[in-house]
């Protein structure tokens, strides 16, 4: 029977293997739907949860090239670094797969016994290091690909020419890389909240038995 813990009284009925393969098709469930949903056209710069915003080394410059007509270069720039999470975002999918084959019982029951986002810790633990090193590359063939660097020197130039602030080097590929993965991590969780809240729009039966008796 399923491990002996008051949190899982209702479950006893379940075995450890329902229990696992109810919790790995959830978690497949989820994160399929959160890298689809992202890593799309507009699936972060659509998105105002995860709508990667201009830095905030760069949020008095915004506002003041806005009040000027300058806001073209502040919507470019946004646009583009969006664009780049968003071309990232698929490379999530296999190592999701992997992190979810390689789990163990125990890491099994921390996430059956855990809060709402229990699952997504378990990913964020498990895969933010390794898609860090997978999305860092990406970022930058897109930035390079659509000139980031160039629109970025471009609208600091601006605001050095209005005595705004002074011109600073900024890591745009890794403060593009670390929304990225914050608004992937974001959007798994609220996958796995639906899933824990309404069990049986899950689609899948296993999925149903082991949360469906949570509730």
């Amino acid at each position: 029977m399923l491990w002996a813990s008051p949190a899982l009284a209702q479950l006893d009925g379940i075995t450890n293997r329902d229990a696992i393969s109810g919790l790995k098709a959830a978690l497949e469930k989820g994160s399929q739907a959160a890298v689809a949903q992202l890593g799309r056209t507009d699936g972060f710069f659509g998105n105002p949860q995860v709508k990667i915003p201009m830095p905030d080394s760069l949020t008095r410059t915004d506002r003041m090239l806005r009040r000027v007509g300058m806001g073209k270069y502040a919507d470019e720039l946004i646009l583009t670094m969006n664009r780049a999470a968003e071309a990232a975002v698929p490379e999530a999918k296999q190592l999701f797969v992997d992190s979810i084959r390689k789990m163990t019982v125990n890491d099994a029951k921390g996430i059956l016994t855990g809060g709402d986002t229990a699952a997504t810790e378990y990913f964020r633990r498990t895969t933010r290091d390794p898609l860090h090193g997978r999305f860092l590359p990406i970022v930058k063939q897109a930035t390079a690909r659509v000139n980031l660097a160039h629109k970025y020197n471009e609208y600091a130039d601006k605001g050095v020419a209005l005595g705004l602030v002074k011109k600073q080097d900024a890591d745009l590929d890794e403060y593009v890389t670390q929304k990225a993965l914050d608004g992937l991590y974001f959007v798994v969780s609220e996958e796995e909240k639906k899933i824990r809240k309404d069990p049986l729009q899950a689609g899948s039966n296993i999925i149903k038995k082991v949360f469906g008796a949570l509730l």
